[in-house]
């Protein structure tokens, strides 16, 4: 449900120059959910669900979208992360308590700066831990069947993850944060559907900033928007296929010491296809691949994933 990897700062010395870059936002949820994504599929009970997703970046964007000062931007990983989703029987009103958990584990992170990555520092392992509780909507009921569900999620990510200031490329990201989401699915027609979910992120204060940052007591990222959008047709009864995207704007700068600094905003979108096939209605996988436009102060790239979801 997040984006798995923390890029927190880079700096080099080539000859005369001082490269820096921001990268300062946490984890997130880009295009880790996708179709159906305003109901749990199977109603009550418990739920886990299993990713696997490769990020392949080549470009490395400052402020402005122009790549780094750096010989080479590139920037690989590829991951592994479980999600436990439950939806209890408490009711409040028309809707239904629960409550999500994931905890992502990188199996592997590659970086490529063209100088023996003396400007960008790597460490793999295991990730932030995710818990939110939730407020599930029952279903608005159509003549043909459901029109719309809708969701409300309050994500806390905590810092649990591995850390190192001497790392600028981290899978923890050592500051807590406040991520909460809307999640809807609007049926057109009983077959062809469209999903949003729209986050709003506030994040706390690291303590302990990458050291390429200089000497800083504290770093605290911005706030920032970001959404998941995806459209699809059911072409069988099992198969469904789509389109999928995501979005994300910083919309406040970041903080050194108490000091807002600007130039450091993070923005980026993607689209690209989509397919899910349902074995039976407590079994789906789904297949998404995105390819990034328009990046600035963050990695620019291409992510492809699968994700099985099981419903005991």
């Amino acid at each position: 449900m997040r984006k798995l990897l923390s890029i927190c700062a880079c700096s080099a010395g080539l000859a005369s120059t001082q490269i820096a870059c921001a990268y300062d936002l946490p984890a997130l949820n880009l295009g880790l959910t996708s179709f159906m994504d305003g109901g749990l599929p199977a109603g009550g009970g418990w739920y886990v669900q299993q990713y696997l997703q490769n990020y392949s970046a080549n470009h490395l964007r400052d402020k402005d979208g122009n790549d780094l000062g750096l010989p080479r931007h590139e920037l690989d990983y590829q991951l592994a992360l479980t999600q436990l989703s439950y939806l209890s029987d408490l009711r409040v009103g028309n809707a239904s308590l629960g409550l999500n958990m994931l905890v992502p584990i990188i199996a592997h992170i590659d970086v490529d700066d063209g100088l023996d990555n003396a400007a960008l520092k790597a460490r793999s392992g295991v990730g932030d831990l995710l818990i939110g509780p939730f407020i599930q909507f029952d279903p608005i009921m159509g003549p043909d069947g459901p029109r719309f569900v809708h969701r409300i999620e309050l994500q806390v990510n905590l810092p649990t993850g591995e850390y190192d200031r001497d790392r600028d490329i981290n899978p923890g990201n050592n500051a807590w944060s406040f991520n909460p989401y809307w999640a809807a699915t609007y049926w057109f027609t009983p077959k062809w559907t469209a999903s949003l979910r729209a986050h709003y992120l506030y994040n706390g204060k690291n303590n302990a900033p990458v050291r390429a940052l200089g000497d800083l007591d504290d770093m605290q990222a911005g706030q920032a928007l970001h959404a998941n959008f995806t459209t699809e047709y059911a072409v069988t009864e099992h198969l469904r296929l789509g389109l999928n995207g995501y979005w994300l704007k910083q919309i406040s700068d970041t903080r050194f010491d108490g000091h807002e600094v600007s130039g450091r905003r993070e923005k980026v979108w993607a689209i690209g296809p989509g397919a899910m096939y349902s074995f039976s209605p407590d079994d789906h996988l789904f297949f998404n691949a995105y390819f990034e436009q328009d990046a600035e102060n963050r990695p620019e790239g291409t992510r492809v994933q699968a994700r099985y979801v099981h419903h005991f």
